[in-house]
């Protein structure tokens, strides 16, 4: 049997293109594909979404760098993310500063960039959309 393929789906609650859109400029990642609700080909069931959510995201992929990530905007509006966070592991102190300042935008700095016992940079933190991002650099830059 071949390996599960485990991939994260983020619900936005209605800002699922606002946050492709950050992400896109922020991480460089790709929209693979986009339906909204009222491109379905199947009808939604009666009361399944709010007023105003036929123009939502129904589905998206998207890709930064090697990974894909799905998204959408759910059945509902608002959204909770808690106990997981997004890990990013680049190869330089420079990739680390760049992507931890562009998703810091408008969001929450839980802690900032600094030399670890396991990394010559690592922070965390919480993007405007709730997603919590740690950043790692994971080239040999740390010399102890």
């Amino acid at each position: 049997m071949p390996n599960p393929l485990i991939q994260p789906y983020l619900m936005f609650g209605g800002r699922c293109e606002e946050a492709l859109e950050f992400y896109r400029t922020a991480l460089g990642a790709q929209i693979e594909m986009l339906m909204r609700f009222q491109e379905s080909p199947d009808p939604t069931p009666p009361g399944m979404l709010p007023p105003g959510f036929e123009n939502k995201v129904m589905h998206a992929s998207f890709r930064i760098g090697d990974n894909v990530l799905m998204a959408s905007d759910g059945c509902e509006e608002g959204q909770q993310f808690k106990g997981f966070s997004l890990s990013i592991a680049v190869a330089t102190e420079a990739e680390a500063d760049r992507y931890f300042s562009a998703l810091s935008d408008g969001g929450q700095v839980q802690m900032p960039l600094a030399k670890t016992f396991w990394s010559s940079r690592f922070g965390m933190l919480t993007d405007r959309f709730g997603i919590s991002w740690m950043i790692n650099v994971v080239a040999n830059e740390c010399t102890g």
